[in-house]
């Protein structure tokens, strides 16, 4: 059967695939574009299984607020070039990603992959692989968080495609919590106060400020003096409230909170690859190691 340049239009249309692969497809189906595409999404999650172990380091941070401001979803997706991830294409996938988390509020990663992504009849994982196929990088849904509220309001700060804050804040407005979310990107405070840091970590902290005071070779007594000062610097350090406000910086943000009559009860700060070990290469160590055989 002849494959005429309107098969290929419309099966290009169909799949986004490029136009020999389109070509080849409906020669290989006798000009059927039905089983043509069915064929080539069987070979495409081959391909994207095979592209799965690829590091994906680069992607977007993408965050939803419901309309009630009652409910919001932050979405981290990788994929391996900042090419792919400043694209249109990319954006809309996690923001409709964003969206089918926020509306349909799965437990994990995986329940969120067998949703139904938001304005489109496949799910997440099916619209995932075929992402891979059509742009040929590995992408993967790496993570999200929900967050709900009764009486707080939600706010956000997105700098660029990389980082995103969420805060949830009461008896605050727009401009101050968009103040805090700035200031948490900036300052990556680990929890909003002192209540909330885990002992694990504080007594982590403590055996190594302790080991740095005994090397002093002062008393005992002493040691836990210092002890406790240290504790209250890196408390203050790492805490939302303890933190100085990073647009005046003569103030905490629990001050800046106070004197607003506002109150922060949790934030979530996503940015883009943070944990994910890249691998670098070496253009100079390659070729060497080629010439050395």
């Amino acid at each position: 059967m002849q494959i005429t340049a309107s098969m290929v239009k419309e099966l290009r249309e169909r799949t986004g695939s490029g136009m020999m692969e389109c070509k080849k497809a409906l020669q290989e189906a006798e000009g059927n574009i039905d089983v043509a595409i069915e064929n080539m999404r069987k070979s495409g999650m081959a391909k994207a299984d095979k592209k799965s172990g690829r590091i994906a380091a680069e992607g977007r941070v993408v965050i939803a607020i419901s309309e009630d401001g009652k409910k919001a979803a932050v979405v981290e997706v990788n994929c391996e070039t900042d090419f792919v991830s400043g694209g249109e294409d990319f954006l809309s996938f996690v923001t409709a990603i964003a969206n089918t988390a926020l509306n349909t509020q799965p437990a994990d990663i995986d329940a969120l992959s067998a949703m139904t992504l938001d304005g489109s009849s496949e799910t997440i994982e099916e619209a995932r692989k075929a992402k891979i196929v059509k742009i040929g990088e590995n992408i993967q849904l790496r993570r999200f968080e929900l967050l709900s509220t009764e009486n707080g309001m939600f706010g956000s700060y997105l700098h660029g495609a990389r980082m995103g804050v969420l805060v949830e804040m009461e008896n605050g407005n727009e401009d101050l919590i968009k103040d805090v979310a700035m200031h948490i990107a900036a300052s990556n405070p680990v929890c909003v106060s002192e209540a909330d840091v885990s002992a694990e970590l504080l007594e982590k902290e403590k055996d190594i400020l302790r080991a740095q005071a005994l090397e002093s070779g002062k008393p005992a007594d002493i040691v836990e003096k210092m002890l406790a000062g240290r504790i209250r610097k890196y408390l203050a350090e790492i805490t939302l409230l303890g933190q100085a406000f990073v647009k005046n910086p003569d103030i905490t943000v629990e001050t800046l909170l106070s004197d607003a009559g506002a109150t922060v009860n949790t934030f979530v700060r996503f940015e883009v690859g943070e944990g994910i070990e890249k691998k670098v290469e070496n253009f100079a160590d390659e070729v060497m190691a080629q010439v050395n055989g």
